[in-house]
């Protein structure tokens, strides 16, 4: 069995990160949620994988290459235009001769998940076998109503409050056999303006064809659609991966917990870092700074003399020198936060903190979420960054100047004085 996986689509939520790289290849755990999909699927068995892509597409070729790294044989489909999941599976089609697993490429999910639903598939030899899991919010995600045995009899998208069948979600999740191909070429546009892969599905119902269902439990599956929700994966990949310490630990830092330092990462005397947090390679940290629980540091990082680090990812080249304050926030690659920086993480009124989405202003749900800061982005000493605000890459930051809004990319914001001189004596 081959495995597709969509990794196409820019992710436009998640901007300004999404500016410099496609969603699939933002980095949680200490690595991109692209090669996490991989790895699973390689641990359940499969080999050979087609990756559909178009955004991008050459930081994706440009990492993973042909495979061979990971244990995998990767071929790349290309989709000429983004017009969403029943546009982007044709483009596999050529590759694909027998029945298929597909997944969407911005999900994580454990291998007892792609177990169950290509088992289901196997036993019972239906046209489509999907994942389903259960959500608290229905009418934010396709929702799936079963008959009996676990049979679809449709999947509704988005559905009002009052008219929810179920509360179990589409996982993204599929295995097919190549039937789905020619139902795929034969859906229109949905109201969202894209061809969605459940239509094609509702085809195969219209037809009387059986398509099953595998609910998995919700903590073996993570949806990341939103900056915060970068984080919440963060945390959940460094609880599930294992941990170790490779790098060098001088004499006097303190390691407590589920703790990663890889090759060639160095933690200073005087650190004080609590798991699960992970360290990767040519990172430089300490001494005398403290790093928080479901912190992930790229590779060649700095973290400096005095600076606490909390539930945040901090990606490759970017440094913080000392005296800094970052927290539950997404510092992008190759920043430079002068001394001083503080992202603020918490309202006064202790209420829940709303970020800008695609131009509207969503509710996270968190209490606490600092910033997100796109890549290249240099602060001066005393820069302060409110909750939930948004840099774009190449901004600059001047000394003492608090951000109160997002910053469109290649911005400079710069505080103005006015001074008094008066002579002392």
């Amino acid at each position: 069995m081959k495995a597709v996986i969509l990794a196409a689509g820019e992710g436009s939520r998640l901007r300004p990160l999404t500016l410099t790289r496609p969603k699939h290849m933002i980095p949680v755990g200490g690595k991109p949620i692209l090669e996490h999909c991989l790895n699973t699927i390689r641990t359940y068995g499969i080999r050979e994988v087609v990756l559909v892509v178009h955004y991008m597409a050459n930081v994706i070729e440009n990492y993973f290459g042909s495979g061979d790294k990971f244990g995998l044989k990767i071929e790349y489909a290309y989709q000429k235009e983004i017009l969403g999941t029943g546009n982007a599976i044709n483009a596999a089609e050529s590759y694909i001769q027998e029945d298929f697993l597909l997944v969407y490429g911005d999900l994580l999910f454990t291998e007892k998940t792609i177990k169950k639903v290509a088992e289901t598939h196997s036993k019972n030899k239906p046209s489509a076998t999907l994942a389903v899991v259960p959500v608290d919010r229905p009418e934010h995600y396709g929702i799936v109503e079963l008959m009996e045995e676990n049979k679809v009899k449709q999947i509704i998208e988005k559905p009002k409050p009052n008219e929810v069948p179920s509360n179990l979600a589409n996982a993204g999740i599929y295995a097919f056999t190549t039937e789905i191909f020619e139902e795929a070429k034969r859906i229109s546009a949905s109201s969202r303006g894209e061809w969605e892969i459940t239509d094609a599905i509702a085809n195969l119902l219209k037809k009387g064809r059986h398509v099953y269902a595998v609910e998995i439990p919700k903590d073996n599956w993570f949806d990341i659609g939103r900056p915060w929700d970068l984080l919440e994966a963060n945390h959940w990949m460094l609880t599930k991966m294992e941990h170790a310490v490779y790098g060098n630990v001088e004499a006097g830092a303190n390691l407590i917990g589920p703790v990663t330092v890889a090759e060639t990462a160095r933690v200073r005397a005087g650190a004080y870092i609590e798991g699960p947090v992970f360290i990767d390679e040519g990172s430089d940290i300490g001494p005398n700074c403290y790093i928080r629980p479901s912190t992930s540091i790229g590779k060649r990082a700095r973290i400096g003399n005095a600076c606490e680090i909390k539930n945040s990812i901090i990606m490759n080249g970017t440094h913080i020198g000392h005296l800094s304050y970052v927290g539950d926030s997404i510092i992008g690659e190759n920043c430079n936060l002068g001394a001083g920086t503080i992202t603020a993480n918490y309202r006064f009124d202790a209420g829940t903190v709303k970020m800008m989405v695609k131009d509207n202003l969503v509710d996270s749900g968190r209490r606490k979420l600092g910033a997100v800061l796109g890549d290249g982005v240099k602060t001066g000493i005393n820069a302060l960054f409110m909750p939930g605000v948004k840099v774009g890459n190449n901004c600059w930051i001047g000394p003492n100047v608090t951000v109160y809004r997002d910053l469109p990319p290649n911005t400079a914001v710069f505080l103005k004085q006015n001074l008094e001189e008066r002579k002392l004596g």
